[in-house]
């Protein structure tokens, strides 16, 4: 077998607050192969969106190691996994994060032109009629729908054809039929572009779509 596309472990997330430590990842060891699904699931609080943002050079793992790709993401500082990420990860949360004051191309386009790529706008503009919004190019924010805010999030995250998508609750701000409607072309460009995907989701008919479904609680693996 290949080496896996991530691996993880012993890795504990603790934060410092007000109240003193708080103990968010208590030992996690995790192995996921190329092109692989898996669904993290669990209730609240037990640590799923920590264990996708560390996975994702996000958050720093306060102990343990976490490889992606053969690298090791706690050995970089945010510099490092910012340039880490660019082509490699594309990450969609439960919010749109879009810019306001930008299209939807520009939106798509922006991260890839910062990256150096001579070709952002023609493949942000492929990835937007690939989610179904040729039409909507030129449209701000604003003057989308929550799904089709979602489809430009989604455009933006695959546009690069990453090796990695990483997805927050992607339809948890959408209703039934947009959020069906949203994961449905998520698996469909995993599948195009032979990514590997990881979810966070609370939505059981979605983590059995997966490969593989991992139940967290109270920081570990259940």
């Amino acid at each position: 077998m290949s080496d896996p596309v991530f691996h993880l472990s012993d890795v504990v997330l603790s934060l410092k607050g007000n109240a003193g430590t708080v103990d968010i990842l208590r030992g996690i060891s995790l192995d996921v192969q190329a092109r692989e699904t898996v669904a993290l699931t669990g209730p609240s609080g037990s640590g799923k969106s920590s264990l996708l943002m560390v996975m994702g050079g996000l958050e720093q793992a306060t102990g343990g190691s976490v490889y992606a790709l053969g690298e090791n993401l706690t050995t970089m500082n945010e510099d490092a996994l910012a340039r880490f990420r660019l082509g490699r990860m594309g990450i969609v949360f439960q919010s749109f994060h879009l810019i306001p004051t930008m299209t939807a191309l520009e939106n798509v386009a922006t991260p890839m032109e910062l990256a150096g790529d001579p070709d952002a706008f023609p493949k942000a503009e492929a990835a937007l009629e690939t989610v179904g919004l040729g039409h909507r190019i030129d449209h701000y924010p604003a003057q989308m729908s929550g799904g089709e805010q979602q489809r430009v999030a989604l455009a933006r995250a695959c546009a690069p054809r990453p090796a990695i998508l990483l997805a927050d609750e992607p339809t948890g701000n959408l209703d039934s039929t947009n959020g069906a409607a949203i994961m449905d072309l998520l698996f469909d460009l995993r599948d195009q572009y032979g990514a590997t995907l990881v979810l966070v989701t609370h939505d059981p008919a979605l983590a059995a779509r997966c490969d593989r479904a991992i139940a967290l609680a109270d920081g570990r693996i259940a």
